[in-house]
Protein backbone atom coordinates (compact mmCIF):
# COMPACT_ATOMS: atom_id res chain seq x y z
CA UNK A 1 0.00 0.00 0.00
CA UNK A 2 1.35 3.54 -1.00
CA UNK A 3 1.71 6.37 0.95
CA UNK A 4 0.44 9.65 -0.43
CA UNK A 5 1.52 13.35 0.92
CA UNK A 6 -1.11 15.94 1.21
CA UNK A 7 0.33 19.47 2.03
CA UNK A 8 -0.61 22.02 4.03
CA UNK A 9 -1.02 25.77 3.91
CA UNK A 10 0.52 27.58 0.84
CA UNK A 11 2.83 24.09 -0.05
CA UNK A 12 2.95 22.26 -2.98
CA UNK A 13 4.55 19.29 -4.21
CA UNK A 14 6.50 19.21 -7.22
CA UNK A 15 7.79 16.25 -9.36
CA UNK A 16 10.78 17.95 -11.27
CA UNK A 17 11.36 17.57 -15.23
CA UNK A 18 13.68 14.55 -16.37
CA UNK A 19 17.21 15.38 -16.16
CA UNK A 20 19.52 14.66 -19.33
CA UNK A 21 22.41 12.23 -19.12
CA UNK A 22 24.44 13.42 -21.63
CA UNK A 23 25.42 17.16 -22.24
CA UNK A 24 24.79 19.07 -25.45
CA UNK A 25 28.72 17.90 -27.01
CA UNK A 26 27.72 14.26 -26.39
CA UNK A 27 29.64 13.85 -22.57
CA UNK A 28 28.13 11.51 -20.41
CA UNK A 29 27.25 13.72 -17.26
CA UNK A 30 27.69 11.95 -13.82
CA UNK A 31 24.96 12.66 -10.77
CA UNK A 32 27.45 15.55 -9.28
CA UNK A 33 27.72 17.40 -12.49
CA UNK A 34 24.30 17.68 -13.30
CA UNK A 35 22.55 21.04 -12.47
CA UNK A 36 19.61 20.79 -10.11
CA UNK A 37 16.25 20.99 -12.45
CA UNK A 38 14.19 23.88 -11.71
CA UNK A 39 10.85 23.31 -14.13
CA UNK A 40 8.22 20.04 -12.86
CA UNK A 41 5.07 19.36 -12.55
CA UNK A 42 2.56 20.33 -9.47
CA UNK A 43 1.10 16.99 -8.10
CA UNK A 44 -0.22 18.16 -5.12
CA UNK A 45 -1.40 21.63 -3.33
CA UNK A 46 -2.34 22.75 -0.34
CA UNK A 47 -5.30 24.61 0.40
CA UNK A 48 -3.71 27.76 0.58
CA UNK A 49 -2.45 30.93 2.60
CA UNK A 50 -4.54 31.60 6.11
CA UNK A 51 -4.10 35.26 6.64
CA UNK A 52 -3.60 36.46 10.16
CA UNK A 53 -7.75 37.24 10.12
CA UNK A 54 -8.20 33.57 9.42
CA UNK A 55 -9.50 33.77 5.64
CA UNK A 56 -7.64 31.62 3.17
CA UNK A 57 -6.13 32.89 -0.15
CA UNK A 58 -6.40 30.26 -2.48
CA UNK A 59 -3.12 29.07 -4.72
CA UNK A 60 -2.98 30.47 -7.40
CA UNK A 61 -1.21 26.85 -8.81
CA UNK A 62 -3.53 23.88 -9.44
CA UNK A 63 -2.42 20.11 -9.83
CA UNK A 64 -0.87 19.08 -13.46
CA UNK A 65 0.35 22.56 -13.46
CA UNK A 66 4.14 22.78 -15.32
CA UNK A 67 6.11 24.89 -13.18
CA UNK A 68 9.20 27.23 -12.66
CA UNK A 69 11.02 26.86 -9.84
CA UNK A 70 14.25 28.36 -7.42
CA UNK A 71 17.09 26.34 -8.28
CA UNK A 72 17.91 25.31 -4.48
CA UNK A 73 14.15 25.74 -3.41
CA UNK A 74 11.98 22.77 -1.31
CA UNK A 75 12.48 19.88 0.57
CA UNK A 76 13.38 16.87 -1.28
CA UNK A 77 10.62 13.67 -0.33
CA UNK A 78 11.21 10.25 -1.72
CA UNK A 79 7.45 8.46 -1.73
CA UNK A 80 7.58 4.47 -2.06
CA UNK A 81 8.20 4.10 -5.16
CA UNK A 82 11.48 5.95 -4.55
CA UNK A 83 10.40 8.99 -7.16
CA UNK A 84 11.96 12.50 -6.01
CA UNK A 85 9.68 15.29 -5.30
CA UNK A 86 9.88 18.70 -4.15
CA UNK A 87 7.69 19.86 -1.30
CA UNK A 88 8.18 23.81 -1.33
CA UNK A 89 6.23 27.16 -0.68
CA UNK A 90 3.91 28.39 -3.36
CA UNK A 91 6.13 31.63 -3.47
CA UNK A 92 9.38 29.59 -4.57
CA UNK A 93 7.65 28.86 -7.68
CA UNK A 94 8.42 32.11 -10.07
CA UNK A 95 5.58 30.97 -12.66
CA UNK A 96 3.71 28.47 -15.01
CA UNK A 97 4.62 27.01 -18.20
CA UNK A 98 1.75 26.59 -20.95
Amino acid sequence: MGRTISPLGDRVVVKPSGQEDVSAGGILLPDTAKERPQEGEVTAAGPGRVTDEGKTIPMDVKVGDVVVYSRYAGTEWKDTDNEELLIMRESDILGKIS
